[in-house]
């Protein structure tokens, strides 16, 4: 019996190019992917927040119609629209660099005009100016108007590499200067404060520690620099003190006379009043037999 050695295939010239030149295509192709945002593989960075609120979408598409039936005045909000352009602000960035431009388009789907003499702003007194504006219904907060009311208490941020939420984790407040949820609140808060008029009042907690408005807050930065001088013709502030608190700050104290000098560098005309009688009237209506609430106590 003969045997015969196996016929070894001839790699000629044209195979050689054409291995070289798919080998070339390959680096290519690896080298292309490693520098594209939408394809390269996200590194899970992790983030001190919760994640994007569940049902996201729903919930605001949900809470778009429910505020125009509330208000018709607010006009025609194109709801789907708004949700779309929250998305595109946020989606394929890195969170912690999302700024106000970003909200740009959502901030002009969203305009609203607000009455004059309505604006009540607020700073470490979140809990009691709400009850508040809900008892007497004679001002409007940020929380009051669309973006506010719509946006109130919801996560959100996206994935840097890939479209989408990121529903695991979001940088937490003050995790870093520009992430998307301060920066949200910058834009609406700017919005509010930018169509205020008439006399605008400002809600402050006289039984906070430390300064009484912060030098770094949303009001001292965003809102008051914000006011149009020629709109606002004056800025209140309520200096209020927990019912069950200490009386740490008043109008004659040493913050709230550096906060006025704040105000007037803005062309802004100032005035304070501690423990506005129906605010105060508010807690004792919630506390009757609170030695606070002697009638001879409160002004």
């Amino acid at each position: 019996m003969s045997w015969h050695r196996a016929s070894r295939p001839v790699i000629t010239d044209h195979w050689l190019r054409s291995i070289q030149a798919l080998v070339l295509v390959v680096l290519v192709v690896n080298i292309v992917n490693a520098h594209a945002p939408g394809l390269q593989k996200n590194p899970s960075k992790k983030y001190n927040g919760a994640g994007t609120t569940y049902n996201l979408r729903n919930i605001i598409i949900g809470r778009c119609y429910h505020y125009m039936s509330l208000h018709p005045g607010v006009g025609d909000k194109n709801c789907s629209g708004i949700w779309q352009e929250l998305v595109d602000a946020v989606q394929r960035k890195d969170p912690c660099k999302i700024t106000e431009e970003d909200y740009k388009h959502l901030a002009l789907m969203a305009v609203q005009t607000i009455p004059c003499d309505k604006t009540l702003l607020w700073s470490r007194t979140n809990d009691l100016v709400h009850r508040y504006t809900k008892a007497t219904e004679n001002f409007i907060t940020l929380e009051d108007t669309f973006l506010g009311f719509v946006f109130n208490g919801l996560m959100w941020c996206g994935k840097t590499f890939r479209p989408g939420m990121n529903f695991k984790c979001c940088p937490a407040w003050n995790e870093c200067d520009h992430n998307s949820i301060l920066s949200f609140w910058k834009m609406a808060s700017a919005a509010f404060a930018r169509a205020s008029c008439g006399s605008v009042n400002v809600m402050l907690n006289g039984s906070a520690d430390g300064d009484i408005a912060r030098k770094e807050s949303i009001l001292r930065t965003v809102e008051i620099p914000t006011m149009d001088p020629t709109r606002v013709s004056e800025v209140n502030v309520w200096v209020i003190d927990d019912i069950q608190g200490e009386d740490k700050n008043s109008c004659n104290s040493k913050s709230l006379l550096e906060l006025q000098h704040y105000i007037e560098e803005h062309k802004l005309k100032y005035s304070c009043i501690d423990n506005y009688r129906p605010v105060q009237a508010l807690q004792c209506a919630e506390n009757p037999n609170h030695a606070a609430c002697n009638r001879c106590n409160y002004q």
